[in-house]
């Protein structure tokens, strides 16, 4: 799952996509890099001034229509108000990836009035506020009942188990250490036998265990990732497509989920050099 930010103030790219032409082909290149999915957001999670749901449809739904448009991967949009995830619908989006768990009542019954997706992501802190010294007895087994009763609020709305997705939102209202106490402990959240998506790529959890800049994580994200999938997680949220490919497809060979893309290696008469 690529990332496509069209925001000022982006986490990562701090603003590299604002353009809709560059929002468009950076997720175009993604999917050349072997992205199956592309996330496209309008309004960052971290705590800041309020967008209203005008100018966050304006900057993301013509990103979707554009991208649909070109190429049929799979499009979410990243929001968490139900009448932005109404409108990226129609402009050909598959999945509503909201880092709120439903702050928005209505979100729900939107997308089971459609045939797309709904992501359900763990935090705690009201859209776009500050959330201090965030506090947990057992951080996993919180985030999975959290998470359990987001699924069951999204069920009775009417959106179908099948289209159903859960994330435990590493970083968003927790430290480094829940951070990595949810990545050693995932399997608690795959239990809810829901596909897990985890959004690990470059985030500060990874720069504060290896003390690096955020354009120095790769290889933190790319070692969260693959113990991610180990450990369960089936969609990997990430900047860096091509490097974040070759290191799941190879754990996810190890699991026996991908065949080989060859397969010559003392697999003849004569060995190979």
């Amino acid at each position: 799952m690529a990332i496509v930010n069209r925001t000022p103030d982006s986490f990562y790219d701090s603003g590299a996509n604002f353009a809709l032409e560059d929002a468009v082909a950076a997720a175009l290149r993604a999917v050349e890099h072997g992205a199956d999915w592309v996330d496209i957001g309008g309004v960052p999670f971290a705590p800041g001034d309020a967008v209203s749901v005008e100018q966050e449809a304006a900057r993301v739904v013509p990103a979707v229509q554009t991208l649909r448009e070109k190429s049929d991967v799979v499009i979410s949009v990243d929001t968490f108000h139900a009448e932005v995830a109404r409108r990226g619908i129609e402009a050909g989006a598959n999945v509503i990836n909201d880092t709120t768990g439903l702050s928005d009542p209505d979100l729900a019954a939107v997308v089971s009035e459609s045939e797309a997706s709904l992501v359900l992501v763990h935090s705690r802190a009201s859209p776009r506020t500050q959330f201090a010294r965030p506090q947990y007895d057992d951080v996993a087994a919180e985030v999975r009942d959290f998470l359990a009763a987001r699924v069951e609020m999204a069920r009775a709305a009417g959106v179908p188990e099948e289209r159903l997705f859960v994330d435990p939102g590493h970083d968003l209202n927790k430290n480094t250490l829940h951070s990595l106490e949810l990545t050693r402990r995932l399997d608690v959240i795959t239990a809810l036998g829901l596909p897990t998506l985890v959004a690990l790529s470059n985030k500060d959890f990874i720069g504060e265990v290896l003390d690096k800049p955020k354009s120095q994580r790769l290889e933190g994200s790319l070692a969260a990732a693959v113990a991610s999938v180990l450990n369960g997680a089936r969609v990997v949220r990430v900047h860096e497509v091509s490097e974040s490919v070759a290191a799941v497809r190879m754990a996810e060979a190890i699991l026996g989920l991908r065949e080989p893309a060859l397969l010559k290696h003392n697999m003849s008469d004569a060995n190979e050099r």
